[in-house]
């Protein structure tokens, strides 16, 4: 079995524009002075990490990576979160959806999804040239809307709206593969892939593409009332990377899983802050360690109560406590290793 590694933190919460978390330093010092061993890398923040030179150059991605290991952490995934979204918007959502796009695409969808698929690209690029493995995204949406459907939906939407998301990813699917690199998907409410059932649908429409895998959220499966220990039986091969992030669903008579637009505080599903929620952390990672994941338990702080200093100071020793030293000695094995059939056959009479 393998020992999750960590604890690491994602960094895109905490970027300010006050020190230390507006340059690399200063966040690799923070992240360090508070025990964390590893860091995920939003890689729309500029300051953090250049994604055309770390697509080109094997120098700067030596030097990024060098610069990172020199304060005791290394990289866990960089992350294209925001660009992957953008792979898939439904003209719905096309208004607030650009702001996370360049001047240059804005208003433009058809441009917009071409440099977004260009730029997850390059972050597969980037990932094998740091020598990352594993890669953590969205999947983006054109069915969302659709959720729960009324009007009903028609015969044959599913369907089509998978084909037109695995059409759009195949290019980028078959790049990380060039690269040997796994594409991570959150799965999260707001996207295509937010539940197990919708995660095959998109595997079968990639006719099962290996580079298909998951970063498993826990926060995400309380809020929809998924039972996301069971989850792990089920999808534990593709689990190739981990988000620890809290979350609490108290349903009133007033609300439930939709919230009535509430802010995040108001809600009767909200995520907290690594222990503060209702997230079985232990089994979680009991189940991931007994199925021998090889991910990072990386922190995601979003929490409607909690300071993101004190989250980040709390989480890395909540993670650690979490981490179960893989045993590489059965404990029971008294009668050793080595088959006796005479002794065998003498203990069944035959």
């Amino acid at each position: 079995m393998n020992t999750i590694k960590g604890p690491a933190v994602f960094l895109a919460q905490f970027v300010d524009n006050k020190a230390p978390f507006n340059t690399l330093d200063g966040m690799c010092k923070w992240a360090s002075d508070l025990g964390y061993k590893g860091i995920q890398i939003p890689t729309w923040e500029s300051f953090l990490i250049d994604l055309d030179k770390a697509a080109e150059s094997q120098t700067y991605c030596d030097e990024l990576k060098g610069k990172i290991n020199s304060y005791g952490l290394e990289i866990t995934e960089l992350s294209t979160h925001l660009q992957g979204q953008l792979v898939a918007v439904n003209p719905a959502y096309d208004t607030m959806f650009d702001g996370f796009a360049p001047d240059a695409v804005k208003n433009n969808p058809k441009a917009r999804t071409e440099w977004a698929i260009e730029t997850v690209k390059k972050a597969g690029t980037a990932s094998r040239r740091l020598g990352i493995n594993a890669h953590a995204t969205f999947s983006g949406a054109l069915l969302w809307h659709t959720v729960y459907p009324w009007p009903q939906r028609p015969a044959g939407l599913v369907k089509m709206g998978f084909e037109e998301l695995a059409k759009r990813w195949l290019p980028i699917l078959n790049h990380f593969d060039d690269q040997g690199v796994d594409v991570c998907y959150e799965i999260h409410p707001g996207e295509d892939l937010h539940d197990g059932v919708s995660f095959e649908r998109f595997l079968q429409a990639t006719n099962n593409h290996k580079r298909v895998n998951m970063l498993y959220d826990p926060s995400h499966y309380v809020l929809q009332h998924l039972d996301y220990l069971t989850f792990i039986d089920h999808y534990h091969s593709f689990i190739k990377a981990f988000h620890v992030k809290d979350a609490e669903f108290n349903p009133t008579g007033k609300q439930g899983v939709y919230g009535g637009y509430s802010d995040w505080i108001d809600r009767a599903g909200r995520f907290r802050s690594p222990g503060d929620g209702q997230v079985d952390f232990s089994g979680i990672f009991s189940k991931l360690t007994q199925y021998n994941c090889n991910v990072w338990a990386v922190m995601e702080w979003e929490c409607c109560m909690k300071s993101p200093e004190q989250g980040a100071r709390e989480g890395a020793p909540f993670i650690k406590k979490h981490i179960i030293e893989a045993t590489q000695k059965t404990f029971d094995d008294f009668a050793g290793g080595e088959i006796d059939k005479n002794m065998l056959k003498n203990i069944l009479g035959i």
